[in-house]
């Protein structure tokens, strides 16, 4: 089974390697009312290149914050990678969910016995944006319901760590 070599992250992946910041847009839903907050991105490299780490942080207006991260990791056997996340609600791990590329967009989804959660993330022009969708119960189309817009920060090391 050929492995990707230590020290380079998938290839991919280098496209968002780096400290990225911008604004988060969630559209109203039953859940909560729409709204725009401050985020944080940061991809780095991990297990001597195997992987990518990926880190955020949502500030709402009132300073509130939320905070996930996650690990990217090449699937030797496709063109695919898996995409393992917690997040900062306390819940337990979850299984890794299969992202796969597609036109230069990496979506990932998690299916759960109530739907299944979209997530893209994409970089053009030195924009990255990250996008969330939800399709629940027998629903045919997602529905969107975040848009985070970040640019690359100069100067922090995150990549190279």
């Amino acid at each position: 089974m050929d492995r990707p070599l230590p020290g380079s992250a998938h290839g991919a992946l280098e496209a968002f390697l780096g400290y990225w910041a911008g604004t988060t847009q969630w559209e109203a839903t039953p859940w909560g009312p729409a709204r725009v907050a401050a985020v944080e991105l940061t991809f780095a490299r991990a297990a001597a290149g195997l992987a990518v780490t990926h880190s955020y942080r949502h500030t709402e207006a009132d300073g509130t914050r939320s905070e996930g991260h996650g690990v990217f990791t090449p699937d030797p056997g496709r063109p695919d990678t898996f995409f393992y996340h917690v997040n900062s609600r306390g819940l337990p791990p979850e299984a890794a969910a299969r992202a796969s590329w597609r036109d230069g967009t990496l979506t990932m989804e998690r299916r759960s016995d109530r739907g299944t959660a979209r997530n893209t993330f994409r970089v053009d022009d030195g924009v990255l944006t990250h996008s969330a969708g939800l399709r629940l119960g027998s629903a045919s189309e997602f529905t969107p319901f975040m848009t985070s817009v970040c640019r690359r920060v100069a100067g922090n090391t995150a990549a190279r760590a």
